[in-house]
């Protein structure tokens, strides 16, 4: 029972910043489930069970609160749909002992591009109401699916920044039209991962926890994408991603490091994680400053009475 409040909670968690950021509920639970020794075929098959029913509870909130551009919706979610059943159908092929590092690098270096991507650059918005074209989205689609699917996570950390970086969408359009889509991306890999391994290793009460708690966050999530700030929550959630699977891979077959070495490991990243997050507060801070400064209109000072001749 312990288990499943747990489960629950990470789903709960992970919804919110999905829902907020447009990224890292696979991900976010798809390590979780590795650190307790799931299998990473079964892992995310899971995971994108789950994400059927959070994505599509996701999806309705956005709609609601206006945050989602229904063309982007179709034109990276169909190429993505195609991605995720590839990349389901092969992660089901892997050996689980290469498949565990494998996936947890997929991870790992999705969790750097998040972090730098948030950290160094933040936003751009100097193109907005530019039309977003099908020769983009769909590669973009394709590849972000396939990501998705063998990593048990990727969607939104390939898809999100991706269409960020472009300045063609306002933010929270972005966010709600990628989490949207989702739903296409994790019903295709779901159904991959079912004709490819059936049922076997998936817990199914372990689903019903994970969905259970991204359900009851993602209309929260929906509200909150208009308060806060995505740079300043990418920084965070990189930083997270960066470390979990920092710590599968250092205790991994491939590197099997020493206690002392991981500890120092893990002491330099929680150094450069914090550092980042107060980099991205603060400069998510002036951007807002000098935003409201540029808004300010300034007032007309009388100029002084001349004296008399």
């Amino acid at each position: 029972m312990r288990k499943l409040i747990l489960l629950a909670i990470v789903g709960l968690g992970a919804q919110l910043v999905d829902g907020s950021l447009g990224m890292a509920y696979g991900v976010t639970s798809t390590t979780l489930l590795l650190a307790i020794g799931t299998n990473p075929a079964a892992a995310s098959a899971t995971v994108h069970l789950a994400e059927i029913g959070t994505t599509l509870v996701s999806g309705a909130s956005h709609w609601r609160f206006g945050n989602v551009d229904w063309p982007v919706v179709l034109k990276i979610g169909l190429p993505g749909a195609v991605g995720a059943f590839a990349g389901a159908t092969f992660l089901a092929g892997l050996d689980t002992s290469v498949a565990a590092p494998v996936m947890s690098l997929i991870l790992l270096a999705l969790g750097v591009y998040v972090l730098t991507r948030f950290t160094v650059r933040g936003l751009r918005t100097d193109r907005l109401g530019h039309p977003l074209r099908k020769r983009f989205l769909g590669p973009l689609g394709l590849f972000a699916g396939f990501v998705d699917a063998t990593g048990g996570g990727g969607w939104g950390p390939v898809g999100t920044p991706a269409i960020l970086a472009s300045g063609r969408l306002e933010p929270r359009k972005v966010i709600g039209s990628i989490d949207t889509s989702e739903f296409l991306v994790s019903a295709s890999a779901s159904l991959a991962f079912l004709l490819a391994l059936g049922s076997q290793g998936v817990n199914f009460v372990w689903v019903l926890a994970l969905l259970l708690g991204g359900a009851i966050a993602a209309p929260i999530a929906a509200w909150l994408v208009r308060h806060i700030p995505p740079r300043v929550l990418g920084s965070a959630v990189g930083g997270i991603i960066i470390l979990t699977n920092t710590r599968t891979l250092l205790r991994s077959d491939w590197i099997g490091a020493p206690d002392q070495t991981r500890y120092a490991v893990y002491a330099a990243l929680f150094v450069l994680w914090g550092a980042a997050v107060v980099y991205s507060t603060r400069a998510h801070l002036a951007e807002r400053q000098l935003a409201q400064g540029s808004t300010r209109t300034p007032v007309e000072r009388p100029e002084p009475a001349s004296e008399p001749a």
